[in-house]
């Protein structure tokens, strides 16, 4: 073909390589977050029948799913999450993983969500690193919804940052000297967010995603870092028992109710 007749043709972005940076990113700043992983996996294996089926709340690319199905071959997960972007690079990175995985788009804690679910019943939920964005009533309104999801005797777990707050100020204050002399050693790193959404929103691939998000997000969400109490106490009032901190590195905790 003549060089004047040749055009650009946009090429498929790496997908799997734009969930490793992902997962890089992250690893960033939570140094700890494999060690939770696994934590997580062994009070799930102990929880659950060989064969189950969990839902993965606020999954972003699928991280937490991906680990879970190559754990445990007998799983399937449902990968719920409301961002456009990394919905599109967990499918374009994992597809369905041989049948085992569905994705939805859907907000957590609105009401509905679980409509848009495929499975009226299962045997656990799993979030990291993503449910301290629910405000209170959103929080309390998942919490109930998982209380009917989630079977008998299933459970609950949830890897994030809880503060200890008004019950123990004195320790929320320990844990905020530990992590800003964390930050001071991986500050340079910490940057690695911003980074990876600054070169992933240059992708031609997901522009659309992109504006999707931006239309969603107009008014950018903050933490909410609800104490330890309040979830403990909306977990109770949503049905569950033996809500405790299984795993802690200071306010990074795993957070497990049993339904």
């Amino acid at each position: 073909m003549p060089r004047s007749a040749t055009r650009t043709v946009d090429r498929e972005p790496d997908w799997k390589g734009l969930l490793r940076a992902w997962d890089r990113q992250q690893e960033s700043s939570m140094p700890n977050r494999e060690p939770r992983f696994r934590a997580m996996f062994d009070a799930l294996g102990a929880s659950v029948p060989r064969r189950f089926t969990v839902l993965d709340l606020g999954a972003g690319p699928g991280s937490l799913s991906a680990r879970l199905l190559r754990r445990f071959p007998g799983a399937r997960s449902v990968a719920v999450d409301n961002d456009p972007v990394t919905l599109r690079i967990g499918q374009g990175a994992l597809g369905d993983f041989g049948g085992r995985l569905t994705w939805v788009d859907a907000k957590l804690g609105s009401r509905g969500w679980t409509d848009r679910l495929p499975v009226r019943k299962v045997h656990a939920a799993v979030s990291t690193s993503a449910l301290h964005w629910l405000p209170e009533r959103n929080l309390r309104a998942l919490y109930r919804d998982l209380g009917r999801l989630i079977r008998r005797n299933g459970v609950f777990l949830d890897g994030d940052y809880f503060p200890w707050g008004p019950s123990a100020p004195g320790l929320d204050r320990l844990a905020r000297r530990v992590w800003r002399r964390r930050d001071t050693l991986l500050g340079w790193r910490r940057n690695e967010w911003a980074r990876w959404w600054k070169s992933t929103a240059k992708i031609p691939a997901l522009a659309a995603e992109f504006a999707e998000r931006k239309r969603r997000h107009a008014v950018h969400p903050r933490h909410s870092d609800l104490p330890l109490s309040v979830h403990r106490n909306a977990l109770e009032q949503a049905g569950f028992h033996d809500v405790d901190v299984i795993w802690s590195d200071f306010g990074d905790r795993i957070l497990i109710a049993r339904r």
